[in-house]
């Protein structure tokens, strides 16, 4: 079976996972939105995963998105493309163009030159605030105790409606605790959604109410 017939079926494999992670949760698996992670891989390793029915997916870095997704998209128009991974400020531009939503808000001034971006192109994108759950100084997201007032500063300074939170927790840390905090914390936030889990760790997040998974090597193999 050559790699692109093993993603498809392992997409069909996480799939199923995702309904019965749902389902112990007494949750409806269609409220849980799989993205499926396609950075390092190119177009066609991607292709027989669109082809087997999956319309969302993430990148991780603006450039690799642009060298890839435009054509993609244009042959495939209800694509939708979600920016999991870091935004520099000067990539903003290119971002709101490419991108449907963004997971990796983490402070003031990108959420300022991404709301300009948005209102010059005339683009809403759904909008992630990413938490640093474990407070790791390597790690992006804004730390726990200064969430608040990032919140209000795009909620009252730049008027953006902000989807929800997302978060990475520490490898060597039961990812439950996170998932358990970040879903306090957007509940007494007011924000209604929650992209957490990725491939080792999704059915938990589900339990705790994750919107959106992130899963690219289950999917796609080891980069």
């Amino acid at each position: 079976m050559n790699s692109m017939t093993a993603a498809v079926e392992r997409l069909s494999d996480i799939r199923k996972r995702i309904t019965e992670a749902a389902r112990e949760a007494g949750r409806d698996p269609q409220s849980v939105r799989l993205i499926a992670v396609s950075k390092t891989f190119d177009v066609p390793h991607i292709v027989p995963v669109i082809e087997a029915g999956q319309r969302l997916f993430g990148e991780n870095r603006v450039q690799e998105a642009k060298a890839k997704w435009p054509d993609l998209k244009a042959q495939f128009p209800d694509l939708e493309l979600h920016l999991v991974g870091a935004l520099q400020s000067n990539k903003a531009k290119e971002a709101v163009q490419l991108f449907d939503a963004i997971h990796s808000i983490d402070r003031p001034k990108i959420a300022r030159v991404v709301a300009d971006e948005m209102d010059k192109q005339g683009r809403k994108l759904k909008l992630f605030i990413q938490v640093n759950t474990g407070e790791e100084p390597q790690k992006a997201g804004v730390m726990p105790g200064e969430l608040e007032d990032l919140v209000r500063y795009c909620r009252e300074e730049l008027r953006i409606d902000l989807a929800g939170l997302m978060c990475i927790p520490p490898v060597d840390e039961e990812p439950a605790v996170h998932f358990a905090f970040l879903a306090k914390r957007a509940e007494e936030l007011g924000l209604k959604e929650l992209s957490m889990g990725m491939s080792a760790d999704f059915e938990t997040a589900i339990a705790f109410g994750a919107d959106y998974v992130r899963v690219g090597s289950a999917i796609f193999g080891e980069r």
